[in-house]
């Protein structure tokens, strides 16, 4: 009998129709599935989850094709399994021969350098340019969703398509009991069952739970989607993924768009993540509390570690370590094979064979193959490899005596919004604080406030005569002359030599070709690193930085940190990045009643409470 012919279950019919309602829904919200065509429309009405996933024709992709009996094997297993897969960007080859198992349930963060291809990788998988089971749903969440009238509660609760569609079947199977159609209540019994199943009754509530964690009051969750910012939306697109659970849920910076209390919220909801999550993100803090595994990107290749960010960091040393050693011994061997008079090509040829001759031979021992030649992978001699590292370094400053900086008898607010109401507060040299609190209380306006960049309505700023700020925020690439390069800018903005403004900048982690490329061309993450070097150069007695973290990747935060760790100057930062605040030592002042107060008890101790008045319990960490 035909597949066509074959008589399928009630329990296979009900799983067919579940899986064919949820390929609809992530094809309504932009999403990409194997056995449904894509609906034009929906792609340009809709943006939102998974459209981030779309890719240009300048992208290549190859991938080793499966056997018949792999194929069947991947139908019946929720792991996904890429392998021998090339990735290639306008020629430029971002990866390379490379494998990627992803184990159902696990919690995978990807690391690498900016620009190597991790984002690429994601949008290859969500847009199932890879061989992905069909079976797996997925959701690439990156960017913003498109918007309508919709209130906040009702694009979350309405993205699940399925119980919606269960909802109207049940109403219309009641109006039929009520006519007397007797036919109708067996259905009605299953369409009950469903919606028990998929958990109807909760799905409001949870929804109200996610945009709570995520800074929406009740208020913000009833109002509707454009009259929020693209900031907000991101974090209604994230809601909708959270919301709609995927089998595997691939999540792009997530904590970039979010404040403090809503990244320690989302941090410790996705401790108890059920299904698998592929996550890229720059928080170190976060990748060691929510993954189970690392998988970084080195030369165009994949490499999993078992444990958190930090334990990667760990293996990885040794890992290179390793490999040095290996590299050095095999420089031994090349320069004793040129001493017995081989040429330099004779001398790596002959390695080769030998390596291969090696390989051949734990192979055979491993499978007991006897003419596997051509199974023998085509052997390379190590490459030297040169490790990433990035290097900041405020210069030492002359201690003022106090008062320094400060606010004295200041109110300000926004029409009747007032944000601060008769406060005192001040910074020191030897301050080191971390300003806390929701999102919209206020934060990065008292920094503002400190710098002079908007006045206060009643009191006044005081600052010592002789005080330089050093100032940092996310918009600080706008500050820098888009028309001149880097080495530029510095050497007429302080003086200084070409080679100087290439040291300054080299230290930063600014690649030596992008030194002179228009700052109005070099990408977000190039140009926070000349405004660093701007900021050093200043030689700031006081440095007060308003999320300095975007735009950086993590080698760069944690030289950030040590480079504030070192100074000996004054500190003032609003950062969602934990592990900032944590490893300089900062004190947490929290923005809250119209005022500014310091908060008894550590990091820990504030994420404790933020949890709390969520009404949300402080997840085991345990990978």
């Amino acid at each position: 009998m035909s597949d066509a012919g074959k008589k399928i279950s009630r329990k296979d019919a009900k799983k067919a129709k579940a899986k064919e309602n949820y390929d609809k829904t992530i094809l309504s919200m932009g999403g990409v599935v194997d056995n449904l065509p894509i609906v034009e429309g929906n792609q340009e009405e809709h943006g939102g989850i998974g459209s981030g996933a779309d890719l240009g024709a300048h992208f290549t992709v190859s991938q080793t094709s499966k056997t018949a009996t792999q194929l069947v094997q991947m139908e019946n297993s929720m792991d996904i399994k890429l392998e021998n897969f090339d990735i290639a960007a306008q020629g430029k080859l971002l990866f390379d021969k490379a494998n990627l198992t992803i184990v159902y349930g696990r919690r995978y963060g990807l690391v690498g350098p900016n620009g190597m291809g991790k984002t690429t990788l994601l949008k290859h998988i969500g847009n199932r340019r890879l061989a992905i089971p069909s079976h797996i749903d997925l959701l690439y969440c990156e960017q913003e969703i498109q918007v309508d009238s919709t209130s906040a509660i009702d694009t979350v609760v309405k993205s699940d398509k399925k119980r919606l569609a269960l909802l109207e079947k049940e109403a219309e199977l009641m109006k039929k009991i009520e006519e007397g159609v007797s036919e109708a209540a067996e259905e009605m019994k299953e369409v009950s069952e469903e919606l028990r199943d998929i958990g109807a009754d909760s799905a409001e509530p949870r929804a109200r739970r996610i945009l709570a964690g995520l800074g929406f009051t009740k208020e913000m969750q009833e109002k509707p989607c454009t009259d929020f910012s693209g900031g907000w939306r991101m974090r209604i697109s994230l809601a909708r993924a959270l919301f709609l659970e995927p089998t595997l849920l691939m999540l792009d910076e997530p904590t970039n768009h979010l404040d403090l209390n809503a990244v320690i919220w989302l941090d410790n909801y996705l401790q108890t993540w059920k299904k698998t999550l592929l996550i890229v993100s720059h928080d170190q803090g976060f990748l060691d509390s929510v993954c189970t595994d690392i998988i970084h990107l080195d030369n165009q290749k994949l490499h999993t570690y078992r444990g958190n960010y930090t334990l990667f960091k760990k293996q990885y040393s040794q890992d290179m370590q390793v490999h040095e050693k290996n590299f050095d011994q095999q420089q031994k061997q090349l320069k004793a094979m040129k001493k017995e008079g081989k040429s330099s090509k004779q001398a790596e040829e002959q390695l080769k064979q030998q390596m291969a001759n090696k390989a051949k031979k734990g192979g055979k021992k491993q499978a007991g193959k006897v003419n596997d030649d051509e199974d023998t992978p085509q052997q390379e001699l190590l490459q030297r490899r040169k490790q990433y590292s990035v290097k900041f370094k405020f210069p030492e400053t002359d201690k003022l005596n106090p008062p320094v900086l400060g606010l004295h008898g200041v109110t300000f607010g926004y029409g009747k919004d007032i944000l601060f109401k008769n406060i005192d507060f001040g910074v020191d040299m030897d301050s080191r604080i971390a300003i806390v609190g929701p999102n919209g209380v206020g934060k990065s306006t008292l920094l503002k406030l400190l710098i002079g960049k908007i006045e206060p309505q009643e009191g006044e700023l005081r600052k010592h005569r002789t005080l330089r700020i050093g100032w940092f925020d996310q918009h600080a690439n706008e500050a820098l002359n888009g028309e001149q390069t880097p080495v530029e800018f510095l050497s007429t903005k302080f003086n200084i030599d070409v080679q100087e403004a290439r040291k300054q900048l080299g230290t930063t982690g600014l690649a030596a070709h992008a030194h002179t490329v228009k700052i109005r061309d070099l990408s977000g993450g190039q140009k926070s690193r000349v405004a660093l070097c701007n900021l050093a150069l200043g030689s700031p007695d006081i440095i007060i930085l308003d999320e300095p973290t975007n735009n950086l990747d993590i080698e760069s935060i944690d030289a950030l940190a040590e480079a504030i760790r070192d100074f000996n100057g004054g500190v003032l930062m609003v950062t969602h990045d934990e592990r900032l605040v944590v490893r300089t030592d900062c004190d947490l002042w929290i923005v809250e009643n119209q005022s500014v107060e310091a908060i008894d008890g550590d990091f820990d101790d504030y994420k404790k409470e933020v949890l709390d008045a969520l009404g949300e319990t402080l997840a085991n960490k345990k990978n």
